[in-house]
């Protein structure tokens, strides 16, 4: 089958379902989208999350999701989204990780508005920026692992 019959079109070109996954699947960061409801609605697969994600927490409301210490933050941010107040929201947090060195877990909440700046959700971005600290200098040419 041609994949154009398939794809789906984008801003910017067209990709077919099984390509969108892919994509999601490999970027760099666990992205998860809650719906302007506040209902998680997608979160990526990749292989390493660094949050764990179970199919059950799909529909669910993302104030369910969080410790009962950080819900009136989380309410606080969702609520800034939805009434403009704030686009985005940083944090980041030490993690114990497979070594004996804490990971530095970077937490970026961005808020997703249709095209007239109607609130249609938040996409949670989260990424371990351990080894991104480490970097010095510049690396221009291509080098052996990586």
């Amino acid at each position: 089958m041609d994949p154009s019959d398939t794809a789906i079109p984008l801003q910017t070109g067209a990709l077919t379902p099984e390509q969108i996954a892919l994509l999601l699947t490999h970027l760099p960061v666990d992205i998860t989208f809650v719906d302007a409801g506040n209902d998680v609605r997608f979160y990526s697969g990749g292989k390493k999350r660094i949050f764990e994600r179970t199919p059950d927490v799909i529909g669910r409301n993302v104030l369910n999701c969080h410790h009962p210490d950080s819900v009136l933050l989380v309410m606080r941010i969702l609520e800034d989204f939805r009434t403009g107040r704030r686009d985005t929201a940083e944090f980041w947090i030490p993690m114990k990780g497979e070594t004996a060195e804490p990971r530095l877990i970077r937490i970026r909440y961005f808020a997703v508005r249709d095209s007239n700046g109607v609130f249609q959700g938040t996409i949670e971005v989260t990424q371990d920026v351990t080894d991104i600290r480490k970097l010095e200098g510049e690396r221009r040419l291509l080098a052996e692992g990586g």
